[in-house]
């Protein structure tokens, strides 16, 4: 950061406690350099107005200022920063009382920046997310750390930093042995989980032993640098991998409709794996946590407003599997949020007449159509109406096949029978509760 083409020798000494003040509190440098990018551009125009002292800073000269700055090159949103850090500047100054003669109008209001223009949709078309998704062309990846960030970034819409960032155990379990990955969100300082399914979690698996082969001794990351990383905890850059994109690319020979080559960045299949979820009608809050966005303003880009109140009746209500074992959710377990996208989603794409499928996200379905005698299976108290008729049925096709000495039908229609069993009473359990709760 060069603070010496800040001209201003003041506005510079305060720049400098600033910026240092925001980079202990964990700012990204990207985002310091902005700030300090802000006060060069105030301070070349305080040196041509001729103002010596912060004390001259007042409210009208910096409606001279907004004018000056719309009429420099640049974008809206490159203006927008500018005016934001140092306006975010004037506070801190006065916050701090780092000098008193800032005048107190000494400030930008609401509606003095440009608007924030509606952003182009940046998802993938599908015809070439084919292309991309193709085993065969996915097998013509060089380098399997670079084919297994690609898998990272379109199944589980992590940003390029994070997924180059992720630790080298970084696969959790829930309580049903579903698997999550687990990562840094770089963007909002913070832990987050997304699920995954069983193919990446393996492809995971062949990475971490490929690490261990080159470190012995293991490494921290599990994308490491290739060169000049003797201890391997520094990770992949992320200009690498998108020079290996682009050579994979061309290999691959991607195109769009229009038989053109494909450019793309690795950010769109955020936005892809974001759209690709509100076209199957999961619900906006569910896309929120799975992109570990903190608004709802930010996720309302890829879809309206949905309902936001299922995850709270959910919780409320009884959910047993077919062993009649109650499931739930910790609202304040580590894998909460995550455990809660993967249960909505699964309800939201694979309901059921008489229950719902707790399939992990991604995941085809192994059992066909005998949801009865699936281990993810899922109902509650909602179903018993069609759980009670069902168990009749299968009660009267069980009577039928004996009498015929269909012995093979029997045997199968009895597991059924079994867990309709288990699931009814553990469900009227909370009827019988309830009623003597009334009573």
């Amino acid at each position: 950061m060069r603070f010496d083409r800040i001209t201003h020798p003041r506005l510079r000494d305060l720049g400098k406690r600033w910026t240092r003040l925001r980079l202990t509190s964990g700012l990204s440098i990207g985002a310091a350099r902005a700030g300090v990018d802000a006060l060069t551009r105030f301070s070349d125009f305080l040196a041509l107005v001729g103002v010596d002292s912060l004390a001259d800073v007042d409210r009208l000269l910096l409606e001279r200022y907004l004018a000056h700055a719309m009429s420099q090159p640049g974008g809206n949103n490159i203006k927008r920063h500018r005016i934001g850090s140092l306006n975010v500047f004037f506070q801190a100054v006065r916050q701090h009382g780092w000098d008193d003669s800032l005048p107190a109008r000494a400030t930008f209001y609401t509606g003095d920046t440009p608007p924030i223009h509606v952003q182009v949709d940046r998802r993938l078309a599908e015809f070439v997310m084919t292309q991309i998704e193709s085993p065969a062309n996915l097998d013509r990846w060089a380098d399997p750390s670079a084919k297994l960030v690609t898998l990272i970034l379109t199944r589980c819409g992590l940003r390029v930093s994070s997924a180059l960032a992720l630790a080298f155990d970084c696969v959790v379990h829930d309580g049903q042995g579903a698997p999550y990955l687990r990562y840094f969100n770089t963007k909002m300082k913070r832990e987050a989980a997304v699920p995954i399914d069983e193919e990446l979690e393996a492809a995971i698996g062949g990475q971490q032993r490929r690490i261990l082969e080159r470190w012995p001794d293991g490494t921290p990351l599990l994308f490491p640098r290739e060169r000049s990383n003797v201890s391997g905890d520094i990770p992949l850059d992320p200009g690498t991998y998108r020079n290996k994109l682009n050579d994979w690319l061309t290999t691959c020979e991607i195109r769009d409709e229009h038989g053109r080559p494909v450019r793309l960045t690795p950010h769109q299949w955020r936005h892809t794996f974001a759209c690709r979820l509100i076209n199957r009608d999961v619900p906006q809050e569910t896309v929120r946590v799975l992109l570990d966005h903190s608004s709802h303003a930010m996720t309302a880009r890829y879809a309206k407003l949905t309902d936001q109140t299922v995850r709270r009746h959910w919780q409320e209500a009884t959910k047993v599997n077919i062993k009649g074992e109650r499931v739930s959710i910790d609202p304040e377990g580590p894998l909460a949020q995550a455990q809660w996208a993967k249960t909505r989603y699964g309800m939201s794409t694979q309901t059921l007449p008489n229950g719902y499928c707790g399939l992990p996200l991604q995941k085809t379905c192994p059992h066909a159509n005998a949801c009865l005698t699936c281990p993810v299976f899922l109902t509650g108290p909602e179903f018993l109406p069609e759980l009670r008729e069902q168990r009749h049925r299968t009660l009267t096709l069980i009577d039928v096949s004996k009498d015929k000495g269909h012995g093979r039908v029997v045997e199968m229609n009895q597991q059924v029978l079994d867990n309709l069993d288990r699931m009814i009473g553990e469900v009227e359990k909370d009827e019988q509760e309830d009623a003597a709760d009334a009573g």
